[in-house]
């Protein structure tokens, strides 16, 4: 397998023709653990080279298979006819002996969802498509399950999800083991829609069409409602966050469940929303105490109201999200607001 760099990979794009011997000028992207991602510019395109790796950059040791950059190639192959345009980046060319594909670049002004939200820049209408888009997948992929069914391996998935969040939770917070142990029997059985497991604002890209989403290894014909739950769980995170405008993040949650709710009949709305909720909290909880925690909350007391609310979350099992943003706003307002002062 040839490893690429910014440095390397233009002659091997040029030995494998897919690109001219011109001037060509390669950038090493940033925001991913388990790849190396480049994007290639040459005076007549622009697009996205990215090759797997077998160790991913955490903290701890965290393996995959290398094989699941084909996974990602075919299930945005299968998904691009089914979302609209530029949401699913065209597939350009594929190397698959050295497990590297290539795929179109976003608009140029795109910008990184996640990075907005944590400079304060709320766009109710991102969030509510957000919901929209992910309902989509899951409603279409529910209703033609022959397009999913060869996604039925789950390998990548509990390599990169499983293992790290839901049974490095079990492990850490032995209290917790039980309260984790069904969402994982069912991650392991439900065969329901695809399930993208990697659905979050730091894989989309948002322009003047909408939005762009990438990264789809983890995608598998599954349990749709992990999906709900991590990215929620990633919004409570910003709220967290940035605790001192809260109820515009609570408002950006409504507004994602707004979309997601008006796109989907192919589960009962009160089903996916409690199974959804029961993800969240398993997420709130591995993103402080995972395998891959995340890196904008340095603050204890703000961590120790993540992990306050994920364990509120599995033990009082909420029915509704307003339920959850009740809580939310009770862990994080006044005790947080208080202890940094």
């Amino acid at each position: 397998m040839i490893e690429l760099t910014a440095d390397n990979a233009a002659d091997y794009l040029r030995q494998r023709e897919w690109i001219d011997e011109g001037p060509t000028r390669i950038e090493t992207l940033s925001g991913g653990v388990s790849n190396i991602v480049l994007r290639v510019e040459t005076p007549d395109r622009l697009f996205v080279l990215k090759q797997s790796r077998p160790q991913l950059r955490t903290r701890d040791a965290w393996f995959s298979d290398l094989e699941r950059v084909y996974r990602e190639q075919e299930v945005m192959q299968t998904l691009a006819p089914l979302l609209p345009n530029h949401v699913v980046p065209e597939v350009l060319f594929v190397d698959r002996a050295n497990f590297v594909f290539a795929m179109a670049h976003a608009p140029r002004e795109a910008k990184v969802w996640k990075r907005q939200l944590l400079e304060g820049e709320i766009d109710f209408e991102v969030g509510e498509r957000a919901g929209s888009i992910l309902g989509r997948i899951h409603e279409a992929t529910a209703r033609s399950p022959h397009l999913v069914e060869p996604f039925a391996d789950r390998n990548v998935f509990v390599q990169l999800r499983v293992d790290p969040f839901y049974r490095r939770i079990q492990e850490r917070l032995p209290d917790m083991a039980d309260a984790v142990k069904p969402l994982i029997e069912r991650m392991m059985t439900a065969r329901e829609a695809l399930c993208h497991g990697d659905y979050s604002p730091k894989n989309i890209l948002t322009h003047e069409h909408g939005f762009t989403l990438v990264d789809y290894e983890t995608a598998h014909w599954g349990d749709p409602t992990m999906d709900i739950g991590f990215f929620l769980s990633h919004l409570l995170l910003k709220a967290v966050k940035r605790s001192h405008d809260l109820f515009r993040h609570l408002e950006l949650t409504r507004r994602f469940w707004r979309g997601y709710a008006a796109e989907t009949t192919f589960l009962p709305l009160r089903y996916l929303e409690t199974r959804g909720i029961e993800h969240c909290g398993v997420c709130l909880l591995a993103r402080i105490d995972g395998t891959s925690p995340v890196d904008y909350l340095p603050e204890q007391e703000k961590r120790e109201a993540v992990r306050r609310m994920g364990r509120r979350i599995l033990l009082e099992r909420p029915e509704t999200w307003d339920k959850v943003l009740g809580i939310l706003t009770e862990e994080v307002g006044e005790p947080v607001a208080a202890a940094l002062e």
